[in-house]
């Protein structure tokens, strides 16, 4: 009981399926709004350390790391100037997603990721002109609409469109398909995919819902699973606003997940390090060439460790991930505060050797990579799969939000906050990991492998979370409705 762990074999049922062309094709054009996210945090990192951006756009910062010698290293970017650029896009998408949940219940997954696409694109065709910081800020605000919505709706369109048995590795794995022009992809590809069956079912579209599902899972044997999302449709038609619905004790653990999972994901302070990367690099003494060659490092060690929790995250499960993930973090983060606090003190006056800043960068990969097989992907993929139909795209856009509205705090103040916690700043995020990774231990059940309209199950037969979910809300049970029903 104290580790709340639950094996989904015993209790849910498996439904035969299996990874078609057309899924598999679905799935990456989908996942391309999860790119522009990422492309985003790697594009805004490295120009934000440029010379010749600083200078341009941002001169008093460019003047005081040229001319202040004298000043803390903590303290050479510290501009909230500076910060609002890359934080403003965040504050953007914390509105847009609460547009886009409406959108993506009304009117689907696809139109949703059809209008992010083109939104963003936008926004980079603005950033890409820009002759001053207003319209430097106004391009990221749309990029940040983009990003709202994709990130609303990419999420459930892959976790509905992938079999159970391996909707954690799709869901992550379809993420790092493509990385060309991902808002251009999406645009033009959301024209031509297809809708998921939930959506298609809730639009009163039976038959179409039926012959969809066949399609994505490759069989005709889809009579159980599709009598589930009929099961999961009807109780969604019973709700009359998922918004107040969400707050309704029954749904307490998906309220809960949906929030605290995207907060702990920003406070692990992953977003910082990719954020500021060459900032941070050149902070601690690298080179202009060498702090940006550091940030591509540690942006290439992110990349290749997700494609462990791709291979994992239907093998050994969330919470395993979870778990050694948050450890790693922590030895990391601690021992880097270490190495700081050596080389700089308190006052931020100092040489790091080569030797210390190479064992720096290295504690920073050990660092990404933990995040990148555990809190990175699955922070996005355990909340898109925990929650009912008819709260899924209220639960998402809690997500969303939360995670934006933490993005944009710590985005804003990081570098004021290493002006003035300095070396502590990693103590910080490290106190944070041990918080949430025994969140994890304790509240969050497994979920791997269990049919998406079934997840109350997991939910029923947790130690702590099992006292809210009342029997009715079970899907899957002999007192389901039956599919006739539906047609009828």
């Amino acid at each position: 009981m104290a580790g709340g762990g639950y094996v989904p074999d015993s209790g849910t049922k498996q439904f035969q399926g299996r990874v078609t062309g057309f899924v598999l094709i679905a799935c990456i054009v989908a996942a391309c709004g999860g790119l522009i996210f990422g492309y985003d945090i790697g594009i805004s990192g490295g120009v934000t350390s440029m010379d010749s951006f600083l200078s341009k756009f941002f001169p008093s910062v460019y003047r005081k790391e040229k001319e202040g010698h004298h000043e803390s290293m903590y303290c050479k970017f510290d501009s909230h100037l500076l910060t609002l650029f890359t934080s403003s896009l965040y504050l953007a998408a914390l509105f847009a997603s609460a547009v886009a949940a409406y959108v993506t219940k009304v009117f689907g997954r696809k139109i949703s990721m059809l209008f992010g696409g083109i939104v963003f694109l936008a926004g980079a065709i603005l950033n890409g002109v820009a002759v001053d910081v207003a319209m430097l800020i106004v391009g990221r605000l749309l990029l940040g609409v983009g990003v709202g919505f994709a990130n609303q709706s990419v999420p459930l369109y892959l976790s509905e469109m992938a079999p159970s048995q391996l909707r954690g590795a799709l869901n992550i794995g379809a993420s790092l398909g493509l990385a060309a022009v991902p808002a251009i992809m999406i645009t033009v590809g959301s024209i031509f995919l297809p809708d998921t069956p939930n959506s298609i079912l809730a639009r009163g579209n039976t038959e179409k819902a039926r012959e969809m599902l066949k399609k994505i899972r490759g069989t005709d044997n889809v009579d159980e699973e599709f009598q589930d999302l009929i099961d999961a449709t009807h109780a969604a038609m019973r709700v009359d606003g998922q918004w107040s619905t969400i707050l309704k004790p029954e749904y307490r653990p998906h309220l809960a997940i949906c929030f605290l999972v995207p907060f702990f994901q920003q406070f692990t302070g992953i977003n910082v390090i990719m954020f500021y990367a060459p900032v941070l690099f050149k902070t601690l003494g690298f080179g202009d060439d060498a702090s940006l060659m550091s940030a591509v490092i540690t942006g290439l060690v992110n990349v290749f460790a997700t494609f462990i929790s791709i291979l994992a995250v239907d093998r050994l499960g969330r919470r395993a991930l979870f778990l050694e993930g948050g450890i790693q973090m922590i030895v990391s983060q601690v021992l880097v505060a270490v190495m700081i606090a050596k080389a700089f003190g308190s006052a931020g006056v100092g040489v790091m050797s080569k030797a210390d800043s190479l064992l720096v960068l290295i504690l920073i990969c050990f660092y990404v990579a933990a995040f990148a097989w555990s809190w990175g992907p699955l922070g996005w993929l355990v909340p898109s799969e925990i929650c009912p139909l008819e709260i899924r795209s209220a639960g998402q856009a809690i997500n969303v939000a939360v995670n934006m509205a933490f993005t944009f705090i710590i985005g804003q103040f990081f570098l004021t906050m290493l002006c003035h916690m300095k070396f502590g700043l990693f103590l910080f995020f490290a106190c944070w990991v041990v918080v949430m990774t025994l969140f994890i231990y304790f509240f969050l059940p497994e979920t791997k492998n269990v049919p998406i309209e079934e997840m109350n199950n997991v939910w029923r037969k947790h130690w702590f979370w099992g006292q809210y979910i009342p029997d009715d809300a079970v899907i899957g049970t002999a007192s389901s409705t039956k599919i006739k029903d539906m047609e009828a």
